[in-house]
């Protein structure tokens, strides 16, 4: 990765949440579209990325990332993986901040279902927060394929520039599975369990914070409403980066992702 740019640390603290809304489907089987709002608004974060947002599905014949935006007051990133004459389906970004830049990602391979990533530059007060919100497939070849993809795309990303990689990466392998790329890349993702909401027990769901330092907290959003309004627990972050701290050095992430 280039040095060239120096690191720049973001005005202010933020907060950023990752969350696999499964169309609004609650694990009781119900189509409650004001269920996953209020989850996401409980989760006070700045930067959102969603899976699973049906466009296809309308909330008062508006589709259900229009719904999530105006109820929210959110800038919204459509992602749209699937495409036919009833709408799309797919991920989405939900954001306080403007939205200067979007870039698409496919990731689809070959007979398995398409997939994408979302690929955003976020203005923060005036400077850029790069976000990518992805979700990958169920296959562990798949995935690998995926990933690779995925960190071509991050290869020109500079040393210092704020990063944040995130969604429902369907990985469960702590060291042996289809992350270990974006491990060495990032460095080593923790792994809460989000996954199934009533009981979790495998970590579907990863943040990954560039540089690594900014991650203040990772934790999952458990309550009584988010166990039942998806089949996944929302992911949520908080990060801010030292401005009196450079990122770590490339090096010491090799050695963190080698333990």
């Amino acid at each position: 990765m280039s040095k060239e740019i120096p690191f720049r640390p973001l005005p202010r603290f933020l907060s950023l949440a990752s969350y696999n809304i499964h169309r609004c489907f609650g694990t009781d089987g119900r189509y409650v579209p004001e269920r996953t709002a209020e989850v996401i608004h409980s989760l006070d974060a700045d930067v959102i990325g969603l899976q699973e947002v049906d466009m296809r599905l309308l909330v008062d014949g508006r589709t259900q990332l229009d719904y999530l935006a105006e109820t929210l007051r959110m800038h919204a990133v459509p992602g749209p993986n699937i495409k036919g004459r009833r709408g799309k389906f797919g991920n989405a970004l939900l954001s306080r901040w403007p939205v200067r830049m979007v870039r698409h990602t496919d990731l689809s391979v070959r007979h398995f279902e398409p997939r994408g990533a979302i690929d955003c530059d976020v203005d923060v007060g005036g400077l850029s927060l790069r976000v990518v919100v992805t979700h990958l497939g169920l296959n562990a070849a798949e995935r690998r394929l995926q990933v690779r993809r995925l960190s071509a795309v991050l290869e020109g990303m500079s040393e210092g520039a704020p990063l944040v990689v995130m969604g429902d990466f369907n990985e469960w392998k702590p060291t042996r599975g289809a992350l270990r790329a974006l491990d060495r890349r990032l460095g080593p993702s923790r792994m809460p369990r989000t996954f199934p909401s009533r009981m979790p027990l495998l970590p579907l769901d990863r943040i990954w914070v560039w540089p690594i330092g900014g991650l203040q907290r990772l934790s999952v959003y458990t309550t009584s409403l988010s166990r039942i309004t998806s089949d996944h627990l929302p992911l949520r972050a908080e990060v801010a980066w030292d401005e009196r701290r450079p990122p770590q050095d490339r090096r010491v992430v090799d050695a963190i992702a080698k333990v």
